[in-house]
């Protein structure tokens, strides 16, 4: 790979199976104890209270990613063509938490060039597609119709009915933990791999997930600072260099809230089963969201 300045080396899997996004398995909240603010930098100005939070905590995007979603990575290492690496991190992998890799890697894919030609993201498509499955799989589901409505909530763009807007950065378009491998194996740098999805879009959407994952209490306040500190020193343009990360990120936040409500009921209903606790909560954000009228547009960052 190239140095600090030059763009992160991605490496594509050989294996037909695509992971689904596995973040920590989370111990579940009870339902008296409030979730985290999602504003790890408190002099930032207050914004209005988003249409996804959660009732015991104002101002946070309320998502989760369903146990159900939570499935392991392939066993299978991934391979280059210098030779395999180390197989993806996981909760159970014997090395820390790549989330300060994965930002710095984050940041440096989004400052380097849009190759010409390069079709867009597909993050919005593929929320688009989890709508599609829901109305499919579950249309008469007593969930479907909140989930719907808080996607009709999202801009047209988020929902892959219009373009995004410009300019474009380079993206990921699927990031999560799995994503990242050691190469060579065992000590190497961390690289992102899985390009599938990568193309043109709002940088925002690569940080939705793990945003989403922390105003949830998946991922803990020390863990999310780290991670959007790291991206911050890196140059990461997502976001603003200081201040209220969510004027960029509430988005794309709740595109992902509702992409999981999505394909969490969906699949409980192709399962025969009925949701679970920490995919009902998803459910009730999303019908936070439908009854409240939508915010303003993402700010774009300065």
């Amino acid at each position: 790979p190239r140095g600090p300045s030059g763009p992160p080396t991605a490496t594509r899997t050989a294996a037909p199976a695509r992971r689904a996004s596995s973040p920590p398995a989370p111990t579940p909240r009870s339902s008296g104890t409030p979730a985290p603010s999602p504003r790890p930098t408190p002099p930032a100005p207050t914004p209005a209270r988003s249409p996804c939070a959660s009732p015991q905590q104002p101002g946070s995007p309320a998502s989760c990613c369903p146990r159900s979603l939570r499935t392991p990575p392939r066993s299978t290492t991934a391979s280059s063509p210098s030779g395999p690496t180390a197989p993806p991190w996981t909760p159970t992998t014997p090395t820390p938490r790549p989330g300060k890799a994965a930002a710095t890697l984050l940041a440096r894919l989004h400052r380097s060039p849009v190759p010409p030609g390069l079709p867009p993201m597909r993050g919005p498509a593929k929320a688009a597609q989890a709508i599609a499955r829901l109305v499919a799989a579950a249309p008469d589901h007593p969930a479907a119709p909140p989930v719907l409505r808080a996607w009709a909530t999202l801009p047209a763009w988020a929902r892959a009915e219009a373009p995004m807007p410009g300019p474009g950065r380079l993206c990921h378009g699927d990031l999560h933990l799995g994503q990242l491998v050691r190469h060579p194996a065992p000590d190497g740098p961390w690289k992102l791999i899985d390009v599938d999805d990568l193309g043109a879009g709002v940088p925002a959407w690569d940080l939705g997930r793990p945003a989403a994952w922390f105003a949830c209490g998946l991922l803990p306040p020390e863990a999310w600072s780290r991670f959007l500190a790291a991206y911050r020193a890196a140059g990461g343009p997502a976001v603003p260099a200081t201040g209220d990360p969510w004027t960029a990120l509430d988005t794309a936040a709740r595109a992902l809230t509702v992409q999981t409500a999505a394909l969490a009921v969906a699949k409980a209903t192709e399962a025969g089963r009925p949701v679970d606790e920490v995919e009902q909560a998803v459910v009730d954000a999303c019908d936070r969201m439908g009854r409240r009228p939508p915010p303003l547009a993402d700010a774009p960052p300065k």
